[in-house]
């Protein structure tokens, strides 16, 4: 199986127009199109959301057969949907169903000769689906005759390039057969692996990654025999397993924390402890550590590189979904000695929270 890249993400939401708002005028998305009952999109309006290598759709269902309803009554607002590029979505779909995905859209091409986009879909994880795309033209329309494209002045400086990686929380005892689920159905290798222990709770994480390294998950179970933590909190919240969060890539975090904060984005804080630990930890780092400090970015180092990282609070009402932005130089892994500085500052929001 051939998965290349993220194609795209879709977020069932209650509300396409507003959740569009809120990426554009956040995170300097730009709105490029819309479907709905006016185009072949009968039982949900959607809105779509670009920005370099990112691709957003957002759904609102408007009819209740729709699977969005019962998804948002579950799980609330989330990605629903993780769209993978291949070059043959209909081979991929036969392929996965044959090493035993459970099919839920059987191939479906849109669009006019020459520009046809190919669609099919099988389970991935919870009730998150894995939909196969495939373009004749990768620069040509999402979905055409689907959504209606008239793509809207730019919202931003456009510093989102690609979609890093998605975490995945999955429940206790389950991260083993997910993992051997997608090795044996979408052929993505296990590239890493750890124990996360932060105080009194404890994470197993594994890393399944596509052969073009264009499709990440980091997957996340908790140790049940340890004290609950954040991973027990999303899952009883989420009611199962989901994307926690979805990690942007950037090739400049700094002004990309700049801009989005300006936009109204809220990030997580570190107290001044962890930076005045910071050069005895990784070194030089090329970049002045007053600079890391003042914006609240995390730094880690692995033996190909430097790491830079932020995470957004989460604002969600289930406090499950929320963002990061990253940037690369060099590093290939996540951060793992900053998963300590973001449980802390996550429990410090989650106090702060509760206090209001």
């Amino acid at each position: 199986m051939d998965i290349q890249t993220i194609d795209h993400l879709e977020l069932y939401v209650h509300d396409a127009e507003e959740a569009a708002t809120r990426f554009r005028d956040g995170w300097g998305f730009t709105v490029h199109g819309r479907g709905g009952p006016d185009t072949a999109l009968r039982d949900c309006r959607s809105v779509l959301l670009r920005q370099h290598r990112v691709a957003l759709l957002v759904t609102e269902p408007i009819a209740a057969r729709h699977r969005g309803h019962e998804y948002l009554q579950r799980h609330g607002e989330g990605v629903a949907v993780v769209g993978l590029s291949v070059a043959d979505a209909g081979a991929a779909f036969a392929e996965a169903v044959e090493r035993g995905a459970e099919p839920l859209a059987p191939p479906v091409t849109v669009g006019p000769a020459g520009g046809e986009v190919t669609f099919a879909s099988v389970k991935g994880f919870g009730d998150v689906e894995h939909r196969f795309a495939s373009r004749r033209r990768p620069d040509g329309p999402f979905a055409p005759g689907v959504i209606a494209e008239e793509p809207e002045p730019a919202a931003g400086p456009g510093l989102l390039r690609a979609i890093d990686h998605l975490a995945v929380c999955v429940p206790a005892g389950e991260l083993k057969d997910t993992v051997r689920r997608y090795r044996e159905v979408f052929a993505l290798d296990q590239t890493f692996e750890e124990r996360i222990i932060v105080g009194s709770q404890a994470m197993e994480s594994k890393v399944v990654q596509s052969r073009t390294g264009g499709v990440t998950f980091t997957i996340i179970e908790p140790d049940t025999r340890l004290a609950p933590g954040q991973i027990d909190m999303f899952l009883r919240n989420h009611d199962g397993a989901g994307v926690q969060h979805v990690a942007f890539l950037t090739e400049d975090i700094r002004a990309g924390v700049r801009d989005c904060a300006e936009r109204g984005i809220a990030f997580l804080r570190t107290p001044a402890s962890y930076y005045d630990a910071l050069p005895d930890r990784l070194g030089p780092l090329g970049i002045p550590v007053k600079q890391l400090q003042e914006l609240n970015i995390l730094a880690d180092r692995d033996r190909t590189g430097v790491l830079l990282q932020i995470f957004t609070t989460s604002r969600h009402p289930r406090s499950t979904l929320f963002y990061e932005l990253i940037e690369r130089r060099g590093a290939l892994t996540f951060g793992s000695n900053n998963i300590k500085a973001l449980y802390e500052a996550v429990e410090r929001q989650q106090v702060a929270d509760r206090a209001l």
